[in-house]
């Protein structure tokens, strides 16, 4: 039972959109945490405001926070809130309206509650694993669900506006998929498979965290669909390592899943995101691995 954190987390990103929003009407200065990695005025007062209520609301949970450099509550056992006040940054920047706030909170290292909000559109995503899931479109609410479509060639694979890579060329050319849409955040791409607008997006990269995929992963799942790692394996939260090492997968269902798995894998295993199948085999079974000697 998370009414209360539901409640909470709805309303407090409903409250950093309207900080992006206040920002998003300027002329901000663009900063840079790193290559390619840009940050704004409205990532950290959204953060800032976020981690603030949070703390207030629910003491004893831990918060990881993308623009927070502490993260140490990743290593607490129990409730743990992953934070993204500002998903979609280069298209912040670039104004074209498709970034969002995403507050997920796990329990004992699974994602258990998402909420998604872009606040262009007044769009708002929201689930609890076990219970439901539902999309607020100014004021009207409609509930959540996904397709059955599962044949590869009648997929919609949603990609990134601002990410694509080669290898996610080489995977629409294996899978034989015919139909694609562009998306700014990884959670409004996962949004448009929970409101059957899309039915599959694949992260073919490592450079995601937590708090990218802990709110989507709660609300595709509440909504019936599946979210795991390039490998098929389930995410756990919590940890020193917070990135997604292994990519991101999230589908419309577990047909889907089986039908593409295997490409995926492939596809994962070439770019260096996941062991090759005997260094897997190896692993599982106790024989030799990276850094062992036979």
């Amino acid at each position: 039972m998370l009414d209360r954190e539901l409640v909470e987390a709805v309303k407090l990103a409903r409250e950093a959109g309207k900080i992006l929003m206040e920002i998003y009407a300027t002329d901000f200065d663009v900063d840079f945490k790193g290559e390619a990695d840009p940050v704004t005025a409205a990532d950290r007062r959204a953060n800032e405001m976020l981690v603030r209520r949070l703390r207030e609301s629910f003491p004893h949970d831990g918060i990881v926070a993308e623009e927070t450099e502490d993260k140490s509550d990743a290593l607490k056992r129990g409730r743990c809130w992953y934070i993204d006040p500002l998903d979609g940054t280069k298209e912040f920047v670039s104004k074209n309206g498709e970034f969002s706030v995403m507050i997920g909170l796990a329990v004992d290292g699974q994602a258990r509650l998402g909420v998604v909000y872009r606040p262009v559109g007044d769009r708002l995503y929201r689930g609890v694993i076990g219970d439901s899931a539902f999309v607020d479109i100014a004021d009207r609410t409609f509930p959540l669900g996904v397709t059955d479509v599962s044949d590869p060639k009648e997929l919609r694979l949603v990609v990134s506006r601002s990410h694509r890579s080669a290898s996610t060329d080489t995977l629409v050319k294996r899978l034989g998929i015919e139909h694609e849409t562009m998306s700014g955040s990884v959670g409004l791409k996962v949004g448009l498979i929970a409101q059957r607008d899309a039915d599959l997006y694949v992260h073919l990269s490592e450079h995601s965290s937590a708090w990218d995929s802990c709110a989507p992963e709660a609300i595709l799942r509440s909504a019936g669909g599946c979210f795991t790692d390039l490998g098929g394996d389930e995410f756990v939260y919590g940890g020193e390592d917070l990135k997604n090492r292994r990519g991101i997968l999230a589908c419309n269902n577990r047909d889907t899943l089986a039908a593409v798995l295997d490409v995926v894998r492939d596809v994962a295993t070439e770019n260096g995101l996941l062991d090759e199948p005997d260094e897997r085999d190896a692993d599982a079974t106790g024989g030799p691995s990276d850094g062992e000697e036979e």
